[in-house]
């Protein structure tokens, strides 16, 4: 039996690795090379462009294919086909959001230069397919089918779910407007501001500080992206070259190019911009006929309908009735809401990464990410010349009478949007007088902007703190940077454990497990490191507080209450006059931390001193089929495994996101350059690099970018067929 194991494993598990030597023969236009270094990273070189795009999605198909399969299937809503019914409602919400009909319509749109990359990287992947029919990942084999070819519809569908990832908020929209039914008008609007008051200026982080900081005199450049842990990683590394490019950094399985990193002359980094593109609108609508009303006329809505096949059962229908706004996704209490989506306007798809990843200067860069539509992004740029920038993107729509953060009359005609903000008024910055640019999602725009701004921003701590530590010496070096994104100092934390010590002090209320917790706070530095119980006190402290807060503002809707802003608002009332929320600010502090103590001691016990925040943040990342194997499961996955750092420090990390890469471009040497994902390259678990990343990505380490000097481990020859 164990030779039978052994044999099997062999067979399905083993023959699908990558092969990363030797020869093969495709149909490139002249002999080129996949040079592997230590991580697996493949550095492709090739006569032209098109040739090294074709292999670009040809390498990533053999270490990704099975997750870029899923990733097109999870974004036209066609898992079902797959898993079955149990996956039905992720298909469902997929098809309400129309993605692969967004993906179509995009597609028969888009440039013919954006066309031709697309397609050359679909040649790459088909080719990979072709050659391996019956040695395919083993994903393949343990759920009994065959990719289907690829196709440039299929890149645009992996592009527009990261768009969905990072800009769907119409389900906030929905809870604001539920506390605001019954609720205090003025406190539910002070719980959702789209300004703190501390953002400084942009500038999940990125930086940039020029060389009169550095210890090179040349700048330097950070980003580590925060996102939903997932295995195989989010990104994937890789370099290309070819006559007139020569770029190496982070792609997206399923999409050509690098999205971030660096090429001869220039490097950038991005996070998320948190701009609404979504409104929701309330239609005055018969579901029987379809028809609906709009500025005084009568119209009738599209019905569209599909077919979700489903394994092991019967075909599901979908029936969906789409308006001048876009899908009616939301039918409750007789009120029909149709979502409009930048996503889906005309034109919403571009695809200007290989031109960034040609630029050479800031005005080549802009103008390539000018073309960029979205998901809105903050890029952060330097060069070797010594300059940097920065500058918003995406195609972000003009609001002249609302604001967007609750459904409005669709039938009226006075919520339409009026065009997109020009590229040009968007915020940016060049080679600013204080010498570096930081974003962490906060809100960028400035107060007197010209135009109408709401978004899911973050609130300022992560930004300020980032900014605290660049300014607190001169002469950086890269790999201090990574000392840097692994902080996890929370300055809101800190504040809260300061006022719960300040309140206890005046109060003095009775009790040893509140005098034991209040003598824990006194003595903690601030820092959400796992092991330590102070952090663990301090997040169920402020998680009784925004439920306090929520609560006075929408009585019996508390749960409903949790943006990102949210720690900000609290240290606002907190720090001014809490009177309008609290009848005793002290008294509510207290009883917070009275409320935090039971709430922690059900999970770990009744001495505080003996907590954990680790085990309260535990990791696991799971892979979506091996983890579900008996006896093998577990060395498929990741953790479980306890996590340092909070929403509102530098490594912001949850139970669900975290940074999916750490990236440092040093413009004085490239070498010098860092960067690592969470994983490893490949997403096949006999591979040796399926986990080899994932020790230097928890201790906060890193490995040098291989640009000019690579070390070849493995050689592919690529010869014409």
């Amino acid at each position: 039996m164990l030779v039978l194991g052994l044999l099997a494993l062999y067979w399905i598990a083993y023959r699908p690795l990558a092969q990363t030597s030797g020869q093969i023969l495709a149909p490139v236009s002249a002999r080129a090379t996949v040079v592997r270094d230590a991580l697996g990273v493949p550095h492709i070189s090739a006569a032209n462009w098109e040739d090294t795009i074709f292999l670009q999605g040809y390498v990533t198909a053999q270490d990704r294919l099975w997750q870029m399969d899923a990733l097109r299937r999870l974004a036209a809503g066609e898992l079902s086909e797959l898993i079955g019914p149990r996956t039905l409602e992720v298909d469902r919400e997929a098809r309400r959001l129309r993605m692969r009909r967004i993906a179509e319509e995009q597609s028969r749109t888009l440039p013919e230069e954006d066309r031709a990359v697309l397609a050359a990287y679909a040649r790459g992947v088909n080719y990979f397919i072709e050659t391996h029919r019956g040695r395919l990942p083993l994903e393949f084999t343990l759920l009994r089918y065959d990719p289907r070819p690829w196709h440039v519809v299929d890149s645009i569908l992996c592009g527009l779910q990261m768009h969905r990832n990072l800009t769907t908020t119409w389900k906030e929209e929905l809870q604001k407007q539920a506390m605001l039914a019954g609720g205090d008008a003025a406190k539910v609007n002070f719980l959702f501001p789209t300004w703190a008051g501390t953002e400084f200026q942009p500038g999940s982080n990125a930086w940039a500080i020029s060389g009169k900081h550095t210890a090179s005199g040349k700048p330097i450049l950070a980003n580590d992206p925060h996102l939903e842990f997932s295995l195989p990683s989010t990104w994937y590394q890789v370099h290309l070259q070819a006559p007139g490019l020569n770029v190496t950094g982070v792609s997206l399985p399923g999409v050509p190019a690098v999205i971030i990193g660096h090429n001869e002359r220039i490097a950038w980094g991005v996070t998320n911009l948190g701009f609404d593109v979504q409104d929701l609108y309330m239609e005055r609508f018969d579901p029987r006929s379809g028809q609906y009303v709009f500025h005084g006329q009568i119209e009738r809505a599209r019905l569209e309908t599909e077919r979700i096949p489903v394994k092991g059962a019967k075909p599901e229908e979908f029936q969906q009735w789409v308006t001048r706004h876009g899908p009616v996704t939301v039918a409750e209490q007789g009120r029909f809401l149709a979502l409009r989506w930048s996503a889906a306007e005309p034109g919403s798809f571009q695809f200007p990464f290989l031109d960034v990843n040609r630029a050479r200067n800031w005005q080549e860069f802009t103008a390539a990410i000018a073309r960029f539509a979205g998901p809105g992004q903050n890029f952060v740029y330097a060069d070797v010349d010594g300059n940097i920038g920065y500058h918003a993107t995406g195609k972000l729509p003009i609001r002249k009478n609302y604001d967007g953060d609750v459904p409005v009359d669709g039938s009226s005609g006075d919520y339409e949007w009026e065009g997109f903000i020009p590229f040009d008024q968007l915020p940016a910055f060049y080679n600013p007088p204080q010498g570096w640019i930081i974003t962490a999602n906060q809100n960028p725009f400035p107060k007197d902007y010209p135009y109408r701004v709401h978004g899911d921003f973050a609130s300022p701590f992560r930004s300020l703190e980032i900014r605290s530590l660049l300014t607190a010496h001169e002469s950086w070096k890269p790999g201090e940077m990574l000392g840097v994104e692994k902080d996890v100092y929370s300055a809101f934390s800190h504040f809260l454990a300061r006022q719960i010590v300040a309140a206890y002090d005046q109060r003095k209320p009775g009790g040893e497990e509140l005098k034991s917790c209040v003598a824990l706070l006194r003595s903690w530095n601030g820092q959400m490191e796992k092991q330590t119980p102070a952090p663990l006190l301090i997040t169920l402290v402020y998680q009784q507080l925004r439920k306090m807060v929520a609560e006075r503002a929408a009585p019996g809707k508390a749960d409903l209450y949790s943006p990102q802003m949210a720690p900000a608002v609290v240290e606002k009332i907190l720090e001014g006059d809490a009177r309008g929320w609290f009848q005793d600010k002290n008294e509510a502090l207290i009883r917070a931390l009275s409320g935090a103590f039971e709430e922690g001691r059900k999970a770990q016990g009744g001495n505080v001193n003996r907590w954990d925040y680790g085990k309260a943040n535990e990791l696991t990342i799971k892979h979506p089929v091996g983890g579900e194997l008996p006896l093998l499961g577990a060395y498929f996955n990741v953790g479980p495994i306890e996590m340092s750092g909070s929403s509102t420090t530098i490594k912001q990390t949850t139970i669900r996101l975290g940074p999916s890469m750490r990236f440092v471009a040093d413009l004085a040497d490239w070498e010098h350059s860092l960067n690592n994902i969470t994983i490893g390259e490949s997403g096949q678990f006999l591979s040796r690099h399926y986990k080899d990343q994932w020790d230097a990505y928890y201790a906060g380490r890193s490995f040098p970018m291989q640009f000019g000097k690579v070390e070849a481990k493995e050689t592919l020859v690529v010869a014409p067929k």
